[in-house]
């Protein structure tokens, strides 16, 4: 056996998440589905980020055992193309490649780099309406800039994460929320589109989602930014804002060695 690693992108919309879940349509079941139909045995996926139900990605990285044949340049090329005939275009393989045999899509990686998309407008974006959050409002982006640049480094983020509890070998335990943020900040390229950048070492769930529904309050004006220090003290998620529509967020890229 091999090691494979796929670039993949897809519109979350599509989708009920990224993860495995019996009796609903989700991306790695739709890509397991067509990878095993072409390939002809089963196989295991493991991704950088698993994105939630209309989470989209730009670039998903997806790693995989295969059989040491189908590393081939020939046949990873014809199984990228069958497999975007399959999947497309909800979902679509933008490279297959072999990797180290240790490489792991998810352990292997440093970084992710996420987009959150605001329509920033008294009326909707028709062709728009899938791919960004409108916010009808005016919002403050210099306050909001001021207020990610707070995010910065590394904090425990438990007031921005959900916190699902475990059963780990008949002991309940809490996934731990220290994450480091290596860069976060907002940006309006056009008048009525404003856009959140945001890149560190990991993310708990529901991280990128409820931050910007924070800093949406701060850019409305319902919070001050230096509030964000004392959210972030408070360990506490009922002191945070909203969770942000999931439609307005991208895995936008994830980092390597």
């Amino acid at each position: 056996m091999a090691r494979l690693r796929l670039l993949v992108s897809y519109d979350g919309g599509e989708f009920r998440g990224f993860a495995p879940n019996p009796g609903v349509r989700t991306v790695a079941g739709a890509l397991a589905g067509a990878l095993e139909r072409r390939l002809g045995y089963s196989v295991q996926l493991t991704c950088a980020g698993r994105t939630d139900a209309g989470v989209h990605a730009r670039g998903q990285v997806v790693s995989l055992e295969v059989a040491e044949a189908d590393t081939a340049p020939e046949r990873l090329e014809s199984l990228r193309s069958g497999l975007n005939r399959m999947c497309g275009p909800d979902v679509v393989v933008l490279g297959a490649e072999p990797a180290p045999a240790d490489f792991d899509a998810r352990f292997s990686a440093l970084a992710r780099a996420y987009r959150y998309t605001i329509w920033n407008a008294p009326e909707p974006d028709v062709f728009r309406r899938g791919y960004a959050w409108h916010v009808p409002d005016p919002l403050d982006v210099a306050a909001m800039s001021d207020a990610a640049e707070l995010l910065i480094g590394e904090h425990d983020f438990a007031s921005f994460c959900s916190r699902a509890a475990q059963v780990i070998d008949g002991e309940v335990r809490v996934a731990p929320t220290v994450r480091r943020v290596l860069r976060a900040g907002w940006s309006r390229l056009e008048p009525a589109l404003v856009l959140f950048d945001i890149e560190a070492n990991s993310f708990c769930r529901q991280m990128v989602r409820s931050i910007v529904g924070t800093l949406v309050e701060v850019g409305r004006g319902r919070r001050a930014a230096g509030d964000i220090e004392r959210i972030l003290l408070s360990r506490d998620r009922a002191v945070a804002g909203s969770v942000a529509p999931p439609h307005g967020l991208c895995l936008e890229s994830v980092a390597y060695l």
